[in-house]
Order: structure tokens, then sequence, then C-alpha cells
């Protein structure tokens, strides 16, 4: 699903309107319905129970105003709250104005006028229905606008934003001075980018995308190069398990991983693969570690590799690493394996041979650091799987602040520069390829900023690339299911006492889940 900016929206409901001639009373309908559809869907019927409509002047305001004539029919004790007088209102505003009036009365409908004039009435609702300001801010919110945003804050009941959180930019996630805080934001045809960026990601809440009839052949000419994963883009990249199916059929995977100390990293990846279906996974560790990592493991083989004084892998085992490589289906290298100067030169002299599907994440990329241009004698593109911090170690001169300020734009650059698939993690991680196409995951919440999430990861994208699921396809797959799990594992044990093994754990559900 394309995700776009506010003005390629406005540029499609507008063509939309004159070249399918939907008249934009019916789309602002549609809107309305979907959001009202969806309230009942989330909260539950609303019969008896008092909702607030905040609306602004805007169509924002328009679409608000058929939630609330719809909630009324449901029988919901809806009140109106504008912050124009009826005079202000947009041509469509105003025609939904006078259609809730017909239903509702003036009684229904009240004028913002202060804080203190409508904050029990807030308060006291059981659903609050922001229908500010929508996608076409571009500056600080001010005067009654801000005042209406810090009120609905802080009362504490549900909000459910319409089109866009009302204070944050549609393109960019900005926060513009004041921004609702919602607990679900249902947006309109396609999602708008500052939905997954920056501030938006803390203000949006659970994102409902409402389809609002706009030809299918309209959303194709679209030039958007960002997408979202989707059900649909995981369903189509899991291979298939048929009845005459072996263990052998789905692979072998290879991880080198590990180091005194660090042997847990890689025991999450190799359970990790097995979970998202790899037939079979070997961890190539230092020999030193292999008793320590056996007792963790039962379903994984292990193989001992030479090792350095400092118990991690050395220069001697690079021989026994190359035959290692080529027994196996796909790689991955890096959970735990440490920083020590012969493990990092190890790393750099592999990298230059790896000749199949293969995963480079945390101390793969840290040996990586100031040479990234090895990346590009690599024979088959790799994925890498960096944070903030091993991303702003891969780009000379770059900060994790630098890269957080520019995440599309940083890994679009870096795919296609060094031509590699890119999985650049965060809130909302985002997915690159070399040609510049980007992917973001909806999935995910804070309780996955927990030690081991990432080697999760790392073993679920090598445990596809096992199964032969091509690089880009398994890192958008990969990348969705492990949100999912974390989701379900939240659910469950609640964002603060997770941990990366509850990932693992969820994973078959995850999975299930996509399959319906």
């Amino acid at each position: 699903m394309k995700i776009v900016t506010a003005t390629q929206m406005q540029a499609l409901d507008r063509r939309t309107i004159t070249e399918a001639q939907i008249p934009s009373l019916t789309l602002m309908e549609r809107a309305g319905e979907g959001t009202a559809e969806f309230i009942e869907r989330r909260f539950g019927p609303l019969a008896g129970k008092r909702v607030t409509i905040v609306c602004g002047k805007g169509n924002n305001g328009g679409d608000g105003l058929v939630v609330a004539r719809l909630l009324r029919q449901r029988r919901a004790l809806v009140t109106v709250l504008m912050l124009a007088p009826a005079a202000e209102l947009s041509r469509d505003a105003a025609a939904m104005y006078r259609r809730w009036l017909r239903i509702a009365g003036r009684s229904a409908t009240k004028m913002f006028r202060s804080a203190d004039h409508v904050e029990d009435l807030l308060t006291d609702s059981k659903l609050i229905v922001d229908a500010l300001l929508g996608t076409g801010l571009s500056t600080p919110v001010s005067g009654a606008y801000r005042e209406a945003i810090r009120l609905m804050n802080r009362t504490g009941s549900p909000i459910v934003a319409v089109d866009m959180p009302s204070g944050i930019h549609a393109d960019d996630g900005t926060l513009l001075g004041h921004a609702i805080r919602a607990t679900a934001t249902v947006t309109f045809g396609l999602p708008k980018l500052g939905l997954y960026l920056g501030a938006g990601i803390d203000h949006a809440g659970d994102i409902h995308v409402v389809d609002i009839g706009i030809p299918a052949a309209f959303v194709d000419k679209v030039d958007s190069r960002t997408l979202l994963i989707t059900e649909e883009t995981v369903r189509a990249a899991l291979p298939s398990r048929p009845a005459s199916s072996h263990k052998g059929t789905y692979g072998h995977a290879g991880i080198l991983a590990g180091s005194v100390g660090k042997t847990g990293a890689a025991a999450l990846a190799a359970k990790a693969a097995l979970r998202i279906g790899a037939g079979l996974v070997t961890v190539g560790v230092p020999a030193s570690v292999n008793d320590v990592l056996e007792a963790k493991l039962l379903e994984v083989m292990t193989m001992p590799l030479p090792d350095t004084k400092a118990r991690t892998l050395g220069r001697a085992s690079f021989d026994r690493i190359m035959a290692f490589i080529q027994a196996r289906t796909a790689i991955a290298i890096g959970p735990g394996l440490s920083t020590h100067p012969e493990t990092v030169e190890l790393v750099q002299s592999l990298v230059k041979h790896l000749d199949r599907p293969s995963v480079l994440d945390a101390d793969a990329l840290n040996a990586l650091a100031s040479r990234a241009s090895l990346l590009t004698e690599c024979k088959t593109p790799p994925i890498l799987t960096p944070h903030p911090g091993e991303m702003a170690r891969l780009e000379v001169g770059a900060t994790s602040q630098s890269i957080n300020a520019d995440r599309l734009g940083t890994a679009r650059r870096f795919a296609r520069e060094r031509g590699v698939f890119l999985v650049l993690k965060g809130a909302r991680t985002i997915v690159a390829r070399p040609d510049g196409l980007l992917m973001i995951c909806p999935t995910g919440n804070p309780g996955m900023a927990t030690a081991g999430t990432g080697d999760v990861l790392t073993g679920m994208l090598v445990g596809l690339l096992a199964q032969g699921v091509p690089s880009w396809e398994a890192a958008c797959a990969a990348t969705y299911l492990h949100g999912a799990a974390g989701d379900l594992a939240a659910r469950r044990f609640g964002p603060a006492g997770m941990i990366a093994g509850d990932l693992i754990d969820h994973i078959p559900y995850a999975t299930q889940a996509v399959f319906g």
C-alpha cells in the first residue's frame, strides 16, 4: 500500500471528483461512515454513552460532522463542539453541518468559548473525536485550537483522530506546537507519511485506513516510492508447506555468532530461525563457548570454531568458516560476536566472499564501521539490520540524531549507494532496497526496546532466506512478523515486562494471524 503526502492525497481527491465524477460530499460521507464503523468495532456500541465530536472549520470538521450524525443515529449521546461559527465553515463542512442540525437540532451543538465552558463536557465523554485540523496544517497551532487540543488530551478519555491527529504535520510527523495524542487515527484513502515519522508515531495511536472509493487506476499513477508493509505483503512472501515436505525442503540456516558472555545472542537468533520455519539451523561459535551454547539449545546444531584468547572467533577460523558457509543455504553474521580486533578483521574478510543470501547484524555491522565500501564487493547483496547507532557508524560523519532526523532519506541513500537491502530498525522500522524503494513497518511497540530483540529479527531473516524467500520479500515479511510477535507479547505481558524470548514464543501466532 502506497504512503502519500498531503499534496498527493489532495491531488487524488481532485481526480476522483473531476474525472471519476464522485462528488466531494460523497467522499466525505464515506470517510465519516468508515470512521463511525471503526469506532463501533473498536469501542463497542455507544448507545446511551456520551460522545463529543470536536470540529474545525475545514473539511476535517465536515468529516467529524458526518461521524456525529451517524453515531447519533446509533443512539449515542452526541455533542458537536465547534471551533468556528457556521458562517466560516468550508462549503462541504457547511453542508454536513446542515444535515447534522436536521437530525440533532441546535441544542446538541456548542461553540468552544473557553476551556472552563466545555471542560465538564469533555471530561464526561466516553469518547472524543478529533476533527479539528486534518492534513492541511503546516504552521504551529495557536489560539482556541491550541486550548482545545490541550483540554482534550488532559481529559484522559480515548480520542479518535480523523485523518491526522490535529497538530501533526501530515508529511513529516513534525509536532506543530501542540498535538492531539490519539488512541487511534482513522485515515482516508491512503496512509499519510506523517503518521509513521517523528512525533506522529507517538501521537497517532493505532492507525486504520478507510477506503473511500478512489479508483485503483488513480492510485497506481501516484509517484510514491514509499509503501506500507501489509498482511497481504507477508502472505505473498511466505513459502507454502506441502504435505510431502521434509526438513531439507526448508533449507539450512547458518549463523556465525557468540563470544564469551554473549552466547545468548546466538541462541536467540537460532531459535527465531527455527520458529519462522527453517528446516535446519547450525551456529558457528568460538570453540571455548560451544558447551555453553549447546546447553541453551536443543533443536539447533553447533559447530565449534577456532577462537582467540579472548574467546571470540579468530583469524584461524577463516577456512573452516568458508566451508561452513558453502554448506548452508543462507548465512547470518553478527549477534554477540564482539569487536575484538581479530574478529573485526575476520568479518571484513568474510564479507568480501559472501556469495549467498545473508544477514549482517550487530558486531558484523560494527566491524564495517568506516569500511562500508566493502559491501559493494559482496557477490550477493546482503541484508543489513542496523539500529540508529550502528547506522551512524556506517555513515561517515553521521550521528544517531542525524539518522533519526532523516530516516527515510538515510535508508534510501545507503541502500542505493552500497547496493544492499537495509532494515533500519527503530520506531516504525524502514526497509530499503538497492533501487530506492522503501517499505515502512506498521507493527511493533515500545516493549521491544529491550536486549536481544534485534537478534530475534536476525534469526527470522536468515530463517526465511534459508527457505528460499528472496531477500527483499524476506526483509519485509520478517520485519512485519517480528513487530507483530512483539505486539502479541505486549498484550500478554505488558510492554515493560517483555523480554526477547517472548517474541520468539509468539512468532508462530503472528504468522497464523497473517493467514487469518
